[in-house]
């Protein structure tokens, strides 16, 4: 089988779980949760467990010490073998224990996913047939494909319902590489996404670097690790998102700190000196409109992508070497007050080099309209940008969606421009550029570089009005005189 043969099945077990009421955002935490013990049965990582638990050892233990080591007993005792030896209403005791257990008892990455975790499940014939299930599927053909992959297309799978409303801002897989394919993150180099969702930014970078280092095999040991344990980190609010990104980032050798918390926090303040941010930050305004809690903004708004536009470039760091590729909305290219004063910031601690206009549908809120900022830390926090790219992706495309998904040929044209020894030399209507100067002119407003929309009529291109009104008007009379011809016809007959 292949991974999207798998990856339809476990999705078509969704089916099993309605009558138990389960959403699809619960469904894919369920899914976790069981592939998760699958994965390290494939992978032998089962003994990891119970890594690190030790039983309290004593001649005269209280009842309390002894039902905690019975406890810790059980987690060194699993595996999923005992799992799928189970039925009814012993295995769904079982399970319900173990995911308490491995959330209080175990240490590292599988407490932290474990961690405050709890079934959903209420029927215990259905949780024994996803384990089934899962149990009988083509796990040597996942295992060749890779399990990261296997478990990013479930999650690509949960964002493509529309029922599911994860897609409502999941950035498409295209838009991700596109992305850190241009900003090239390199060996030693710390990488972050500071509302990283399930980790695909991060898991992106990583695969990048791995592809151009022989899978690390090329660099020297300390750098390897570096890759695999500190490289590649972000921060999450979301409980049971961030539980899908530490298994993300599991499932593609990945241990960078992955923070469960709110970056628009004091949280963030310790979150910097970064070489490279790669994000798509949530949209909208904090609820009831408060303001942000960081105490170190200077330009405080309720606004969550200025302010996360905030943290980003003052994350990074100030050697030459800090870059970020940030997909924000619309309102952040023309937000005025706070919103003009942050995008000077920007400009001026900055070289904002380009904007890419995106595509309306390519995400799977109704009218969301979007671009990517790309830009750089300068040394000195005045000045640095000149001027500003544009690439317009957006004009005369076709309406993108499920069934006219965005692929890489899309952004063809878009790269090659943005890659040009000279970019002046380039041809292509959809590249233009303005300098800092005439942004200043306008307002300090972005929204800028859209092309002639070919499906709005231009002015120049309407009929001289007066020939319109007469032929209107002849029309008219034409239609009244053909009216009364069959008034009097009618009256004929009535005689």
């Amino acid at each position: 089988m292949t991974t999207q043969e798998i990856v339809s099945k476990l999705w078509n077990l969704c089916n099993v779980l309605r009558d138990d009421g389960i959403t699809y955002h619960q469904y894919v935490t369920e899914l976790t949760y069981i592939l998760f013990l699958k994965m390290a049965k494939e992978t032998e990582a089962e003994s990891k467990f119970a890594a690190g638990i030790t039983l309290i050892e004593g001649d005269h233990l209280t009842p309390e010490q002894e039902a905690l080591n019975n406890e810790k007993k059980m987690i060194q005792a699993y595996s999923w073998n005992v799992l799928i030896s189970k039925s009814g209403l012993e295995l769904y005791r079982y399970y319900k224990d173990l995911l308490r257990l491995f959330g209080t008892h175990c240490i590292g990455r599988v407490r932290e996913i474990y961690q405050g975790s709890m079934t959903n499940i209420e029927e215990p014939k259905n949780l024994e047939k996803i384990i089934t299930t899962i149990n009988e599927l083509d796990w040597f053909s996942a295992r060749e494909e890779g399990l990261g992959n296997l478990y990013e297309g479930l999650l690509e799978k949960n964002a493509n319902e529309k029922k599911s409303g994860a897609g409502q801002y999941f950035t498409p897989r295209v838009l991700i590489d596109v992305m850190t394919r241009l900003m090239k993150p390199q060996p030693g180099e710390r990488c972050n996404d500071p509302a990283c969702g399930t980790f695909g930014f991060m898991i992106a970078a990583s695969q990048y670097v791995r592809k151009h280092t022989d899978d690390l095999f090329d660099l020297d040991a300390d750098t390897a690790r570096f890759e695999r344990e500190e490289a590649f980190t972000g921060c999450e609010l979301v409980h049971d998102t961030h539980r899908l990104a530490l298994m993300n980032a599991m499932l593609h050798n990945i241990d960078g700190q992955i923070i469960l918390g709110d970056t628009l926090s004091n949280i963030g303040k310790n979150m910097n000196n970064y070489h490279l941010v790669l994000t798509n930050p949530p949209f909208g305004t904090k609820k009831g409109g408060e303001r942000a809690t960081r105490d170190d903004f200077i330009h405080t708004t309720s606004n969550k992508q200025l302010n996360f536009l905030q943290h980003i470039y003052r994350s990074l760091v100030t050697d030459g070497t800090g870059r970020a590729a940030v997909v924000l909305p619309d309102n952040v290219l023309f937000a005025d007050g706070d919103g003009e004063k942050i995008r000077c910031d920007l400009m001026d601690k900055c070289n904002l080099h380009t904007i890419l206009r995106l595509p309306t549908g390519i995400f799977y809120a109704q009218g969301v309209k979007t671009n990517v900022f790309f830009f750089s830390r300068g040394k000195k926090d005045k000045g640095n940008t000149k001027e500003v790219w544009f690439y317009d992706l957006r004009t005369n495309m076709p309406g993108f969606g499920k069934t006219t998904p965005l692929k890489t040929e899309h952004f063809a044209d878009f790269e090659k421009a943005y890659e040009a020894g000279d970019r002046y030399a380039v041809q292509d209507e959809r590249w233009s550029v303005f300098t800092r100067e005439q942004i200043a002119e306008r307002g300090n407003s972005l929204d800028l570089g859209l092309i002639r929309d070919d499906s709005v009529l231009d002015y120049n291109d309407l009929p001289d009005p007066a020939n319109s009104a007469e032929e209107a008007a002849a029309n008219l009379e034409e239609a009244v005189d053909l009216l009364m011809s069959v008034m009097k016809e009618l009256r004929a007959l009535e005689v």
